[in-house]
């Protein structure tokens, strides 16, 4: 058991590729900031080596436009470095671009489609008040 829970909230109206897509990146930037929440590789039976993950587990939880905002603005907040992703990424094609057409937006008009963050896990609790469960 972990005293941090790592929670990624998706706003509820994407299409399913959209939220496997935001979803898969913003988990790398969690990794990516806590490298040490990596595990061993996995061998299966045969000796082949496959990618190490997470130790911990994730909660996909799913939120309106507002209650994004609002889970975003708790987070700045409380200082907690988040990995976030705006809609208008989607029309970009590399990582430059992603960072360029982000930084166009302040927190209180990006239209965000999803936020993950790590954290004590009552704080992530108050933090994510207001989305559910992913269905």
């Amino acid at each position: 058991m972990s005293d941090t829970k790592i929670v990624i909230v998706l706003r509820d109206d994407l299409a399913t590729w959209q939220k496997l897509n935001v979803a898969a990146f913003l988990t790398s930037g969690i990794m990516a900031q806590y490298p040490a929440i990596i595990g061993e590789p996995y061998r299966d039976g045969a000796g082949n080596v496959y990618n190490a993950m997470a130790i911990q587990p994730m909660v996909v939880l799913a939120a309106d436009q507002e209650t994004l905002r609002k889970i975003h603005r708790r987070s700045l907040e409380r200082n907690i470095t988040t990995s976030a992703y705006v809609e208008e990424m989607f029309a970009t094609g590399n990582d430059v671009a992603n960072r360029e057409m982000f930084g166009r937006f302040e927190p209180d008009n990006a239209k965000l489609v999803g936020i993950a963050l790590r954290a004590e896990k009552r704080a992530v609790d108050k933090i994510t008040k207001g989305a559910i469960m992913h269905p």
